[in-house]
């Protein structure tokens, strides 16, 4: 069995084994990733045994902002396997294949979309919030002067901008990149919508086919009126949430976790990378020496109420707690940068995680986030 970056020539049988454990649209996203001159074979990685392809994986690139930071970011997709090779570690190889080349191309973190626990035994965490899907209980009324049509190649820098004003409320955000933005008008899954007044963009969204049974509208962004009025046009029987002008025709939130997974495969790099940002949420902050257990590692560093002094990084420390410091389990990391509790919430759930006793310090260095991520398949 060979692991490989995909060819071209691979192409015909990439999209027949995603069509077989996936759906027909699946199979023109891997056609149109594979095609496109800024991804390529090269974001494919596949398995053969000889001459036939039994299974696959895509790894994207993404950029997440926390807090005005670009993190660059990988995404992995389209994971399939054929049935009579499944139970023979082949994803396990794969994933390895995708973040050695996440590694490669300065990716500092990987987020993904992924079935209940499976990913987990590849360094995974459940760690930012996914947008509910709630069913849609009334229409708007209809908002006269508004017109709806499908969004070309030719909208993209309009759909970053309805995108990124809808983003700008959030701690950490995840936009749709040019080319992402290409394959998703190009797709046959979903359909990107823009809803014009009077001849300008006001408004954008994705909903899903109604072959696909309910139709759900997700990633809205633009003007109030102009949002009543995409979702009174396109009449989905559900909406993923997002803006608080449509909280009155959704269905209450429902009990219930959904998450995107976060994988973190260096911290010191992550540490650096994140400087800007611990900086700015330690302003006001006392001078004081910062110790941070993650059990297996450790880092100090000193706080003199301007700068970050130089990260030093160490080993094993068990107990940070008994030097001042503040206690983090290593697999409970990225939900504590990247997720809505901080470190006061997650302290209230797991033990192995604790600011110590410079509290004030720790809660202004992990504070809850807000998150909105776009990522390549609707939740």
């Amino acid at each position: 069995m060979e692991i490989r970056t995909s060819r071209l020539e691979d192409l015909d049988q990439i999209e027949k084994l995603v069509v077989s454990r996936m759906d027909p649209s699946d199979g023109v996203d891997a056609r149109l990733l594979m095609t496109d001159p800024d991804a390529g074979c090269e974001w494919v990685a596949v398995a053969a045994d000889g001459d036939r392809i039994v299974s696959t994986v895509t790894l994207m690139d993404e950029t997440l902002t926390l807090d005005g930071l670009d993190i660059p970011a990988g995404q992995v997709e389209q994971v399939a396997t054929d049935v009579e090779y499944e139970g023979r570690g082949l994803v396990r190889q794969l994933m390895g294949w995708a973040h050695e080349r996440s590694a490669h191309r300065g990716h500092l973190v990987q987020v993904m979309i992924g079935i209940p626990y499976f990913y987990r035994q590849f360094g995974y965490t459940y760690s930012i919030p996914v947008k509910q899907t709630r069913p849609l209980t009334k229409k708007p009324e209809p908002v006269a002067g508004h017109t709806i049509r499908r969004a070309t190649e030719a909208d993209i820098p309009i759909l970053d901008r309805l995108q990124d004003d809808a983003q700008q409320s959030v701690d950490l955000r995840m936009g749709h990149t040019t080319p992402c933005w290409r394959w998703l008008i190009n797709r046959t899954g979903t359909t990107t919508w823009v809803v014009e007044r009077d001849g300008v963009p006001v408004a954008t969204g994705r909903s899903t086919p109604p072959e696909e049974g309910d139709v759900v509208l997700g990633e809205i962004a633009g003007a109030d009126d102009a949002v009543k009025a995409l979702v009174q046009l396109v009449d989905p029987a559900q909406v993923v949430e997002r803006l608080p002008v449509l909280e009155e025709f959704l269905e209450s939130r429902r009990p219930g976790l959904e998450q995107y997974l976060v994988r973190i495969p260096d911290i010191p790099k992550l540490f650096e990378h994140l400087r800007p940002v611990f900086t700015k949420r330690l302003q006001g902050q006392d001078p004081a020496d910062v110790l941070l257990g993650f059990y297996r590692t450790h880092v100090r560093f000193r706080w003199d109420g301007t700068e970050i002094g130089p990260y030093e990084w160490g080993g094993t420390l068990l107990g940070p707690g008994e030097e001042g410091g503040a206690g983090i389990a290593p697999d409970l990391l990225a939900p504590l940068l990247f997720g809505p509790h901080g470190i006061d919430g997650l302290r209230r759930w797991f033990s192995d995680v604790y600011p110590g006793p410079n509290f004030d310090l720790m809660n202004a260095l992990f504070p809850p986030v807000t998150s909105d991520l776009l990522t390549f398949y609707l939740p």
